[in-house]
């Protein structure tokens, strides 16, 4: 409606630029299609008539405006993402070498229960024995978290092997097998078994997504007033609309409404002072591999329920 004049033309051009400096390339190409179409629309609808025909001049000096913004706006996520992989490698490299002073550790647990069965008092050996227990349980605690941030550097990069994988054994391995601090913390742990179903996932990765929920969740309920209960986390199986959901309740201390939208972000952690942000992330990343998704709803004060929705593997379904 401004006859393409140099104003209009200076302005669309920088907008491009700002546009995609500012948003992800993806945004700003579905957005600038969008404007133009609404603009043309709402021109036609003020004017009764077609849109003033932009000087061909005019349309090579926004073509160029247009392909640059778009180069740079692919140019900065790339290098967005080649930082996270190279922040995530760097972590996975210290995450390998712990490995070897954590397996020191755990030799002097087996030590210090070796020394318990020799002539020591029943009071001190169990002293002793539930010393040991406790230093190996962290060790493997550490592990976990170890083979996390190492899965963490490696999945935006390496292709994973999808395998069948039955839902409800899954989840009864992840739960057995959880380093729990407490007799107390693994009493409160129920599993829900409503259907069985099968996806089709790598094992190692979903193993670790379950373990990080589980650990989240007992987070919860350890910030929580009252000491957990059984019951007070929950894991269900089940088939939800013509997909297979995982879900992880808990009845802990909840997430803040306003934090809901940013707790699968890296480097986010709604813990203060604890964790690296990365545990939800890498859920997120492991969940999408397998074509599901996952999402969280939460009531500050009333718990949290994770809830993981993937594809069934229907040949062999149960």
């Amino acid at each position: 409606m401004n006859g393409g004049n140099a104003t209009w033309l200076a302005s669309i051009s920088a907008m491009f630029l700002i546009y995609y400096h500012l948003t992800d390339w993806r945004i700003a190409t579905v957005g600038s299609a969008l404007g133009a179409l609404v603009g043309g629309s709402a021109a036609h609808l003020q004017t009764h008539a077609l849109p003033t025909a932009i000087p061909e001049q005019n349309l090579v000096i926004i073509a160029f405006a247009w392909g640059i913004a778009f180069l740079l706006g692919a140019s900065s996520a790339n290098l967005r993402r080649t930082r996270l992989i190279n922040t995530l490698s760097t972590m996975g490299v210290m995450a390998h070498e712990l490995r070897t002073p954590l397996a020191t550790i755990n030799l002097m647990g087996d030590v210090l229960r070796t020394l318990a069965q020799h002539d020591i008092p029943e009071a001190k050996r169990k002293k002793i024995e539930d010393l040991s227990a406790r230093l190996q349980n962290l060790v493997r605690n550490m592990n976990r978290q170890i083979d996390t941030q190492i899965s963490n550097a490696q999945l935006l990069r390496l292709p994973r092997e999808q395998s069948p994988i039955m839902a409800a054994e899954l989840v009864q391995e992840v739960v057995h097998d959880y380093p729990y601090r407490s007799t107390r913390e693994r009493e409160c742990v129920q599993i829900h078994l409503q259907q069985d179903f099968c996806f089709l996932a790598s094992r190692p990765l979903f193993v670790q997504v379950l373990s990080n929920l589980l650990k989240n969740a007992l987070h919860s309920l350890a910030s929580a007033s009252q000491p957990p209960k059984p019951g007070d986390l929950r894991v269900y199986v089940g088939v939800h609309r013509s997909k297979g959901r995982i879900a992880v309740s808990d009845d802990g201390v909840g997430i803040a409404h306003e934090q809901q939208d940013r707790i699968f972000e890296p480097f986010f952690s709604t813990q203060s002072g604890a964790g690296t942000g990365l545990g939800l992330t890498f859920c997120k990343n492991a969940v999408e591999s397998a074509h599901g998704t996952i999402r969280v709803h939460s009531e500050p004060g009333l718990g949290a329920v994770f809830m993981v929705d993937l594809p069934l593997n229907r040949t062999t379904t149960t």
